[in-house]
Formats: C-alpha cells, sequence, structure tokens
C-alpha cells in the first residue's frame, strides 16, 4: 500500500499542548459500524458492558531525554540524546541530535548536572546511535530518573518546551515499570474515579507491559508501507493474565485495548485461532488493512498523525473509510489531537 493513501491535513491548532482536566472530560469519538458518536471519556461507563475486560500497559515514562556535551580529546559540542530502547542494564539505543557531531568511542556527559557518564559504542543510520554507560541496571535508572527531562513528543516540545508538570501529566495512572520513552497515551485519560465506576459497572481491568519506544514518532519515509520498518519493543503477557482473557473471550466479553501499545502486544500473542497466550520478547508487529484481527474486539485510542503507521493501524481495525470520516469529523468539530488530545473508541469492523 501507497503511504501517502494515509495522509490528511491537519490544523496546527488542534494539536493539544496540555491535556484536559479532568482528564476523563476529553471528547471521545465512537466508530461502531460505520456510525459515529461524539461522547466524552467519561462516558464508558455506558458504552461497555458488563463482562468486558479494559487491557492497559503498565510501563512507566523515564525522563530519557539527556542532554549535554560530547567530548573527543581535547573537543567537546553540545548534544541531546532520546533514549528509545534498552539492549541491556548498560547499554541503550538513542536519537541523537545532531548525530553529525558524534563517532564511535566519544565520551559523554549527560543530564541537568553532567554526572550521566558513558560512550558512544555504535552509530547507525539516521541519527541512531548505541551509547554504553558508566552505570548499570537500576543505579542507571536513578541517575536518569533524577537527571533526565520528559520526553514529550516534537510535536509538543517545539511548541512550548518540557514544564515541570509534565512528569505527572505524561505519566498514566496505571505507570508502574519502569522503561518507557513515550507514554502508552489513551491510558493517560483514567482516573481513579473514573476506574471505581468502570469496576461498579462490573467492566473488567488487567494489565499488560509495553516499553513504547521513541519510534513511535518517527515518520514513515517510504513510499510504501512494504518498504517500512518498525523498531522493535520490549513487552511481556503473563500467563496469568492470558489466562484470564481467554476466560473473558470464553465467557462472551469483549477485549478492549487500552491504546494501540496494548493492541499490538495482544496481537503479537495471540494465535491465529483467536488464542491468548503468554508472551515475553521483543515485538516489531506493523499492522496495516488487510491484517486479521484475532485478540481484541474494542480499541481506544488517541489521534494519530498522517502518514503514521498508528493511522494505518487504527484504519486496519475500524475500516480505512470509517476512518478517513472520522478523522475528518474530529478535524471539522474541533476534536484534540494526539498524545494530549481527545480519543476515539473503534469496535472492530
Amino acid at each position: 500500500m501507497r503511504v501517502d493513501d494515509f495522509d490528511f491535513d491537519l490544523p496546527e491548532a488542534l494539536i493539544a499542548l496540555h491535556p484536559m482536566e479532568p482528564r476523563e472530560a476529553a471528547r471521545l469519538l465512537v466508530v461502531h459500524n460505520g456510525q459515529r458518536a461524539d461522547r466524552q471519556v467519561g462516558d464508558l461507563v455506558d458504552l461497555l458492558n458488563p463482562g468486558d475486560v479494559l487491557v492497559v500497559n503498565d510501563t512507566r515514562v523515564l525522563p530519557a531525554e539527556l542532554k549535554g556535551t560530547r567530548t573527543r580529546g581535547e573537543y567537546s559540542a553540545s548534544v541531546s540524546f532520546n533514549l528509545h530502547k534498552r539492549l541491556d542494564a548498560r547499554n541503550w539505543k538513542a536519537f541523537a541530535r545532531p548525530a553529525k557531531r558524534l563517532a564511535v568511542s566519544d565520551r559523554l556527559a549527560l543530564g541537568d548536572d553532567g554526572s550521566i557518564t558513558g560512550v558512544v559504542l555504535d552509530k547507525g543510520e539516521s541519527g541512531e546511535v548505541t551509547i554504553s554507560f558508566d552505570r548499570a541496571g537500576a543505579a542507571l535508572d536513578e541517575l536518569i530518573k533524577a537527571h533526565g527531562a520528559m520526553p514529550l513528543p516534537p510535536y509538543i516540545e517545539a511548541k512550548r518546551g518540557v514544564e515541570d508538570r509534565d512528569r505527572t501529566d505524561y505519566q498514566t495512572v496505571f505507570a508502574d515499570r519502569d522503561g518507557a520513552v513515550a507514554a502508552p497515551t489513551a491510558g493517560l485519560h483514567f482516573t481513579p474515579d473514573l476506574l471505581a465506576r468502570l469496576a461498579a459497572k462490573g467492566v473488567g481491568l488487567e494489565r499488560l507491559t509495553l516499553h513504547v519506544g521513541a519510534g513511535t514518532f518517527l515518520p514513515v519515509k517510504v513510499e510504501d508501507t512494504a518498504d517500512h520498518k518498525m523498531h522493535a519493543e520490549w513487552g511481556e503477557l503473563t500467563s496469568e493474565v492470558a489466562a484470564r482473557l481467554r476466560a473473558v473471550k470464553a465467557r462472551g466479553g469483549r477485549i478492549v485495548a487500552v491504546g494501540t501499545t496494548s493492541l499490538r502486544l495482544l496481537e503479537t500473542a495471540a494465535r491465529p485461532t483467536g488464542t491468548i497466550e503468554p508472551f515475553c520478547g521483543d515485538t516489531d508487529i506493523f499492522i496495516t488493512p488487510g491484517y486479521r484481527f484475532t485478540a481484541v474486539d474494542v480499541l481506544m485510542t488517541n489521534f494519530h498523525l498522517p502518514r503514521s503507521t498508528l493511522f494505518m493501524l487504527v484504519s486496519a481495525f475500524a475500516g480505512t473509510e470509517a476512518m478517513r470520516a472520522g478523522y475528518g469529523h474530529a478535524i471539522a468539530t474541533g476534536y484534540r489531537f494526539y498524545s494530549y488530545g481527545d480519543a476515539s473508541l473503534l469496535f472492530r469492523a
């Protein structure tokens, strides 16, 4: 498929720079059997049935934007990095700016006080490098959390910069396991009060982990989807959760993925028969129209970038024409887009 088929014009004024307050007051576009309805996130209590189960991503965003200097002999230069994939306890893949200033073996001093030190281990394409840090494991994570900045999406950071409130705004109520460098943004709409009302309705809640990488913001640069390579992300769906989800399906309940990250891991873990199995490891699943969904019945997700892999995914899930019409309606009626924006509730076509 041509990437141009997933393009659309979005007015910059519709890019949300802060989340709605309260979060569940965000608008919710419901797309079901080709029909649309304008609701609010708080209306999920009315839109879901007893026996349905929400599957949320419990990854926690690390403040993984690191600025500092690189040193090569007696020369130094300012550089910045967005960590996007942990390779092991000491080594990370990162996107560098400007990458042309870097070479293998350059020494790095990063963070607001220069205390996060390491060396450039490898340099790849499109500004990607591998950094080997001097600290490792929990000690390294604590340094990053203390001295890094929240890695806001570029379309937000370019407009207003990082603010102190982003440390809480850009974290979901489910956040528990450190490792993401971007938020699973559909989860940002939930509040303890909304979760309590959903539980009282009989809607279940299950957790999985997918450590979202900065690759989620990368534009698709090829002309044909067949030529695009997804960045791999690490995820885990435990055997206990998989067993409970199978039981939900057996009872006739619906699997409601909160966010494309939850959906991608569920579909990675599912067998062709629809049976959901445990999973632990990397996934680079790339979902485009024509994909046959087997695990997920309903998807809650924010509004995505034109020409993005995520707009391709929602088009595959709810139907390309339905999503073109839905996004056209959202733009015409002033829905707020992207990470801090409004949401949609999509039923599988």
